[in-house]
């Protein structure tokens, strides 16, 4: 079996970071792993705390994964200051990790900034080129490339800028009243839309975990990375169309929305 490893938040509530992770790994076909970069205290309103774990006990994470069960493919998510970022860096040249998903998670859903000021210099100088491919948000992809996104050429300008400084492919994705969720992936200077209709649900929490998560785990399965995306939207698009509805803000997904078998039976 195919292993995928995610380096990313807990979220106590279950819709994003880690757990959303752990689900789309797992209803992807490949076995999950993960490395805790901090605990959050939120839900789908918003995050009333975050308490990040130490560079050293991280890295005691990776080193224990990599030593024992060698992951297929990583997903980085949120990563919230500049020390942790560079443990995260050496530990992956260290071992020479492959498939490397970085999701440049510095906004939450509920508006809550989850990455410091530093930390996001550091991302850019220290795990960038680790990438095979990084996956921002229009308001991300802005940072990044240090242009303002208003329209679709915008997003073009953008992932090609991200990806020549850095040396990594990427998708820009769509959506924030931009465009009906369509995706931009520049990967060595070649352009692929991945059009997607915007379904009508505002419970949205963890969709950007999600894809990455579901990128990742296509990769560590063999997949192109254009067929890895493919996939991944069509997954993530499945589980909003599900339209669960939880929680008094923007609600998680279902990430389960396809999962079959006697004991994901109800009881009658």
């Amino acid at each position: 079996m195919k292993t995928a490893l995610t380096i990313a938040g807990s979220d106590s509530c279950g819709g994003a970071g880690i757990q959303a992770d752990i689900k789309t790994m797992t209803m992807n076909g490949v076995y999950a792993m993960s490395a805790v970069t901090a605990l959050t205290a939120q839900n789908t309103t918003g995050v009333t705390g975050i308490m990040e774990v130490s560079p050293e006990f991280l890295a005691m994470q990776l080193d224990a994964v990599f030593a024992d069960i060698r992951p297929d493919a990583v997903k980085t998510g949120m990563v919230s200051s500049g020390k942790l970022i560079r443990t995260i860096a050496a530990k992956l040249k260290e071992y020479k990790a492959e498939n490397i998903v970085v999701d440049p998670v510095m906004v939450a859903t509920s508006g809550a900034r989850l990455i410091a000021e530093e930390a996001v210099e550091t991302l850019k100088s220290e795990l960038l080129q680790l990438a095979a491919v990084v996956t921002p948000n229009i308001p991300e992809a802005e940072i990044l490339a240090d242009i303002k996104i208003t329209s679709q050429d915008d997003m073009v300008k953008a992932a090609k800028v991200i990806g020549e400084k850095y040396g990594c492919a990427v998708l820009c994705k769509g959506g924030h009243s931009l465009n009906d969720a369509n995706d931009l992936l520049w990967n060595n200077g070649n352009c692929t839309w991945f059009n997607g209709k915007r379904i009508d649900n505002p419970n949205t929490h963890g969709t950007g975990c999600t894809l990455s998560s579901a990128i990742a785990s296509n990769l560590a399965k063999g997949f192109t990375l254009e067929k890895a995306v493919e996939r991944a939207k069509d997954y993530i698009s499945g589980a909003l169309a599900a339209m669960l509805d939880l929680g008094n803000g923007s609600g998680p997904m279902a990430h389960a929305f396809a999962l079959t078998g006697e004991f994901a039976e109800e009881a009658e």
